[in-house]
């Protein structure tokens, strides 16, 4: 890997655990950093951002404490092993893409009201989906005071979350209701990431599904995180 690539991978499992640890504060949650890692608190369990290759040697004794509760270790550096503590994991792509030109977005706009703020909580919810959430507590309303975040959504089709961190941008749940999939929606959502973060690198980790579409827009993969459940 490049020396680029490899700030790029640093630069977006920063800002994933930014976005996690905005969110959880956000909606009351603890947030706890370690040698290494941040321990996110949720509804479901705990999430562990793995934040460096080389992590203390207390994240797999935190994992194996927290794995009967649910825990999900996110190591975008795919360094760790914890098949011995009975975890498993799925690999998922970390994607960039540097600045370039994109087009103008047609039909997004910029979530700017606690109403929209729950309509796209919903989309998300139900599009992407995300368990143990609702449309009302997905996307707190303290969210709209900040700096880093900021949520898009097409009409009532799709949604999704953005995250200013650490000189890149930050791409989350892409979501497009299933009635409105194929129809361009999330291309159009991604265009108004890309404009939103004009003159910065874009990261995010793709589920399979949408990887094509990253791929037409430009995007590169420049690692292979373990998600480890």
């Amino acid at each position: 890997m490049t020396g680029l690539l490899t700030v790029r991978l640093q630069q977006a499992s920063a800002n994933a655990t930014a976005m996690w640890a905005t969110l959880a504060r956000a909606r009351g949650h603890d947030v706890r950093e370690q040698d290494g890692f941040t321990v996110i608190d949720g509804p479901a369990g705990a999430r562990v951002m793995v934040t460096t290759p080389e992590p203390g040697d207390g994240l797999a004794e935190t994992a194996r404490c927290l794995r009967d509760a649910g825990v999900v270790v996110e190591d975008p550096f795919a360094t760790l092993d914890l098949t011995a503590i009975g975890l498993t994991a799925r690999q998922l792509p970390v994607m960039v893409r540097e600045p370039a030109p994109a087009p103008e977005p047609a039909g997004v706009t910029r979530v700017a009201s606690p109403a929209d703020l729950v309509r796209a909580g919903g989309i998300v919810v139900d599009g992407f989906p995300l368990e143990h959430y609702r449309a009302d507590d997905a996307f707190p309303p303290s969210l709209l005071e900040q700096d880093g975040p900021a949520i898009f959504t097409r009409g009532d089709a799709g949604a999704c979350l953005t995250m200013a961190h650490g000189g890149v941008g930050g791409a989350y749940w892409v979501a497009t209701l299933p009635e409105h999939r194929s129809k361009g929606v999330g291309r159009a959502l991604m265009h108004a990431v890309l404009r939103h973060f004009d003159g910065l690198p874009v990261t995010l980790t793709a589920a399979r599904p949408g990887k094509p579409l990253y791929d037409s827009l430009g995007f590169v993969t420049v690692g292979e995180a373990n998600w480890w459940r």
